[in-house]
């Protein structure tokens, strides 16, 4: 099996994710989205969308996020997309490009893709008194990954 890298919008990309995902739903912006079809083939079978960091103080202006990762469980896409997205994202001029996975998930695709673990944090909600949330992720602590 071939893996080729396509160009997607965040439409197109949300739209997998909305079928696909199963823990999160659509990203409301981005600064670029790939996907992966095998060859021969024109149904994508996963996509990685990247954009500034979620938290705001690793929003340095010279790091990326893969804010989303989701696939149909085609053997070895993650670990592609996941290397694809870092070597588009220093063409682009980023210093760093990070990712988290809840503490349960192994992450096999991110070694697989040379990533290595770099922190932890704390999860819970981003609601505040001053600004209230209606929380629809994931809230427990979650591992830092760093592209490497």
């Amino acid at each position: 099996m071939s893996l080729v890298l396509v160009p997607l919008t965040l439409r197109e990309a949300n739209a997998f994710v909305l079928q696909h995902h199963r823990t999160h739903g659509l990203v409301r912006g981005c600064l670029f989205c790939i996907g992966a079809v095998e060859v021969g083939d024109e149904a994508i079978c996963a996509v990685a969308i990247v954009g500034r960091p979620v938290a705001r103080r690793a929003d340095n202006g010279w790091t990326a996020e893969v804010t989303r990762m989701c696939s149909d469980g085609t053997d070895n896409v993650c670990s592609f997309l996941y290397a694809a997205a870092w070597r588009a994202a220093k063409a682009m001029g980023y210093t760093k490009l990070i990712t988290y996975t809840q503490t349960f998930e192994r992450g096999g695709s991110l070694r697989g893709a040379g990533w290595v673990v770099v922190g932890a944090s704390q999860g819970g909600s981003w609601s505040r008194t001053s600004r209230p949330r209606v929380d629809l992720h994931p809230m427990q602590e979650k591992l830092r990954w760093e592209a490497r």
